[in-house]
C-alpha cells in the first residue's frame, strides 16, 4: 500500500489494511506518522563494534541521533558528538580528551596501521570539518569546513581558520591561526581569542549538549 494511501486513511490501531492484510506493515506505518506527527526522533546514533574493538565513553557525554560513532574511539568526559556527524574508528584508532565537541557533519578518521587520529582536551571541530590520522594539542579551534590532513600536529592554542587546508605533515605553531589553501601561518592568537574563542566555544558546547538530555544516545553506565 503506498505511504501517502496509508496515512491518509481514518483507521484505528486494531484496524487492518483492506488491501494487504498485513496488520504489522500498518502499525509500523501508523507509528512512524505519530513520531513526525509529534516531532519526535525516529533516528538513533549508529554506535557499532569493529574487529573486536568498541567505541569507549567518559562521563557526562551527549551523542547526537544519526551520529556515527564505531570501532576504536576513545572519549573523555564532557564530550558532545552532534548530527550527522562520523567518527570512524575502523583502521586505526581515534583517542579524544575532555570536552572536545565534534561539530555537525565533521568527519573524524585516520589512516590504516599508520596514521591514528589523536585529539587533546577542549577542542572544537567545527561544522563539516574532516580531521585524518593527525594530532591535534589542548586548547584548539578547527574551524568550520576546514580539513587537517594525515601526519599534521596542531599544537596548542592554535586556530585553524574555517575553510583552511592543512596539508599531509605540516606542524602548526602553538598559539597560531593557519588560513588559507594551503593553509599558511597568518598570525599569533591573542589571550582575547583564546579565552573569547577557544574556551568559550569548548565551554558553550557543553552547556548546548545539556539541552539535549532527552535525545542523548550516549551508553548508560
Amino acid at each position: 500500500m503506498p505511504f501517502a494511501e496509508a496515512t491518509s486513511m481514518p483507521i484505528g490501531l486494531s484496524e487492518v489494511c483492506a488491501k494487504c492484510w498485513k496488520k504489522s506493515c500498518l502499525l509500523v506505518i501508523l507509528d512512524i506518522t505519530s513520531k513526525l506527527r509529534y516531532k519526535s526522533r525516529i533516528f538513533m546514533a549508529t554506535i557499532l563494534s569493529v574487529q573486536g574493538k568498541d567505541p569507549q565513553f567518559g562521563e557526562n557525554c551527549f551523542i547526537a541521533p544519526n551520529a556515527t560513532i564505531v570501532g576504536d574511539v576513545q572519549m573523555g568526559d564532557e564530550c558532545s558528538v552532534w548530527f550527522n556527524a562520523v567518527i570512524r574508528g575502523d583502521v586505526h584508532y581515534i583517542k579524544m580528551g575532555n570536552k572536545v565537541n565534534i561539530q555537525d557533519g565533521a568527519i573524524i578518521h585516520c589512516t590504516y596501521l599508520k596514521h591514528p587520529t589523536n585529539i587533546g582536551n577542549n577542542v572544537s571541530i567545527g561544522h563539516n570539518a574532516m580531521v585524518h590520522g593527525c594530532t591535534i594539542h589542548d586548547n584548539v579551534l578547527i574551524g568550520m569546513g576546514s580539513i587537517v590532513m594525515d601526519a599534521c600536529v596542531v599544537h596548542s592554542n592554535a586556530i585553524i581558520a574555517a575553510g583552511a587546508v592543512v596539508l599531509e605533515g605540516t606542524i602548526v605553531e602553538a598559539g597560531s591561526i593557519y588560513a588559507g589553501v594551503p593553509a599558511k601561518k597568518v598570525k599569533m592568537v591573542s589571550e582575547d581569542l583564546i579565552s573569547g574563542e577557544i574556551n568559550r566555544i569548548s565551554s558553550n558546547y557543553v552547556k548546548y549538549a545539556s539541552w539535549f538530555s532527552e535525545h542523548n544516545d550516549a551508553p548508560v553506565k
